[in-house]
């Protein structure tokens, strides 16, 4: 397998996009604001990426976390639609198999606990097998210490912390939080 990599500037680029999806939050004092793309080049990783889907902290009912919104947007993509986005397959494409060939942009490190109870997002991201996460800032201890990226890794996926947008990911998170640091 040949390993084609986009470039830093593309990483900075796709989290510049994420923290357009972190401003859509409704910012809460009590839990941060994250913005999160999934980019994935199927069939081969030569193929040009393609944005498969976005998702943002709230975005969906349930008091929901950006990199879970947009695994469920990718999931609910018709069998069409996945075939507009990857016309160089013989075959329609599966969103499962398409996951496995996606990189997370996220603002913040995947959560690794959720005090509401619900799934963490590393968890949802392992069981869709993504191969590489990029990050553009660890999440703080403000509410839970967060594993999320040592658990990621011990799954097997890439962790990537991408340098240059921390302190914009920081604020980003903290957005409505009385002491923003």
């Amino acid at each position: 397998m040949v390993d084609v990599d986009i470039d830093n500037n593309q990483h900075i680029r796709y989290l510049h996009l994420a923290l357009l999806e972190a401003a859509k939050c409704e910012p809460t004092p009590t839990a941060f604001s994250v913005g999160c793309l999934l980019v994935a080049r199927y069939p081969s990783i030569t193929d040009p990426p393609v944005v498969l889907a976005t998702g943002y902290s709230r975005e969906l009912p349930g008091n929901t976390h950006a990199e879970a919104n947009a695994l469920t947007k990718a999931r609910s993509l018709t069998p069409d639609e996945l075939s507009a986005m990857f016309p160089n397959t013989e075959q329609t494409p599966h969103v499962n198999d398409v996951l496995t060939h996606a990189d997370v942009y996220t603002t913040l490190e995947p959560c690794s606990v959720r005090t509401s109870g619900l799934a963490p997002c590393a968890d949802a991201l392992i069981a869709a097998k993504v191969p590489r996460c990029f990050v553009g800032v660890g999440e703080p201890d403000d509410f839970v210490q967060c594993e999320g990226a040592q658990k990621l890794k011990v799954a097997g996926c890439q962790i990537i912390w991408v340098k240059g947008l921390e302190e914009k990911c920081l604020a980003a998170a903290r957005r409505g939080h009385q002491n923003q640091v």
